[in-house]
């Protein structure tokens, strides 16, 4: 066995050092590692503070790896307009009013029509009887209609022309509205058309982040435009379900009141023809019903009020099989 010897070193005095151990250098420490991770911290701080206000990064990035990104970012902030704190006094003067009491409360019935109503007929056997409950009002884009019923003589508003899927409908559905709120005892609007038709069920894939930060994904909407260049979406789907939802989100119906067949897959939904009409068809709708049950008021009601697209060659067989 061998037996460890002492060594002795110049200078060193009586310091020993056993055979076998070596004086080793402290560890040096990954310096890039740190600054990596400094860089990363300093860049998600400054997205945080100061978020982008387009979509550029998403080109950069994966689509899903950005929205991941954009979802956690808060949403942009702006300086309010004078107009637009004005108008918001305005809603929310409005949302805090406590409602009034009416003896004789009605229904707007606001249409939406580039001319005369194919199913004016219709509509004229529907409010017959019903006198001083509703209110007329008709914004003909186009052409001044010719009537057949004494319930829609004399009931135009000053209109313009409109475009389909442009914000000239926006505007006649504002002006529509505006009108039916000059008569403190209307209390309910129903907007209708008989002309312009839907693009489709796409939901909430029409988001854009060019809404914030006004409209977040979370408060944006889509609605059948029947309602109880480049575009990102239709504007007469979003704009009044989107507001609505944002000023007074429990005072609406969270689904569409419209019955439409989408099961064509197509950008329009099915229309009906003479031969589609049956009265099973109808009754179909009226009992029809969403995945949960449609509460109006506390109460468990049918969930659609109303149904298209139907030719004007259906007005014949309608009549006779609703006969009101």
């Amino acid at each position: 066995m061998k037996v460890a010897k002492e060594w002795r070193l110049g200078s060193m005095g009586d310091t020993k050092i056993l055979p076998g151990s070596r004086h080793r250098s402290p560890s040096k420490r990954p310096i890039w590692i740190i600054l990596m991770v400094s860089f990363v911290s300093l860049f998600l701080v400054c997205a945080y503070i100061y978020p982008p206000n387009s979509d550029v990064a998403c080109y950069v990035f994966s689509s899903r790896g950005c929205k991941v990104f954009t979802d956690w970012l808060p949403p942009p902030k702006r300086e309010l307009t004078d107009e637009e704190i004005i108008s918001r006094v305005v809603v929310r003067d409005i949302l805090d009013t406590p409602p009034v009491e009416l003896k004789n409360p009605k229904i707007a019935f606001m249409f939406l029509t580039p001319g005369s109503l194919p199913f004016e007929k219709l509509w004229d056997m529907f409010f017959r009887g019903n006198e001083g409950r509703f209110s007329v009002y008709i914004h003909a884009s186009k052409e001044k209609p010719v009537h057949v019923s004494p319930y829609f003589l004399n009931r135009e508003i000053h209109s313009s022309p409109v475009t389909w899927g442009a914000f000239s409908m926006v505007d006649a559905e504002r002006r529509l509205l505006a009108y039916a709120l000059k008569d403190p005892d209307n209390q309910h609007f129903v907007l209708l058309s008989d002309s312009f038709v839907d693009p489709g069920p796409h939901g909430n894939g029409r988001y854009s982040t060019r809404m914030l930060p006004e409209i977040e994904e979370k408060d944006f909407r889509k609605g059948a435009q029947p309602f109880a260049d480049g575009k990102n979406c239709i504007a007469d789907e979003h704009y009044l379900p989107t507001f609505f939802n944002l000023v007074d989100p429990g005072g609406i119906a969270n689904w569409s009141v419209t019955r439409v067949d989408w099961s064509e897959r197509k950008w329009h939904p099915k229309s009906y023809r003479a031969q589609d009409v049956t009265y099973d068809l109808l009754r179909n709708f009226t009992g029809e019903e969403l995945l949960q049950p449609c509460i109006w008021n506390g109460t468990r009601r049918p969930c659609y009020l109303f149904a298209r697209k139907f030719y004007p060659e259906t007005l014949d067989k309608l009549v006779t099989l609703l006969n009101f």
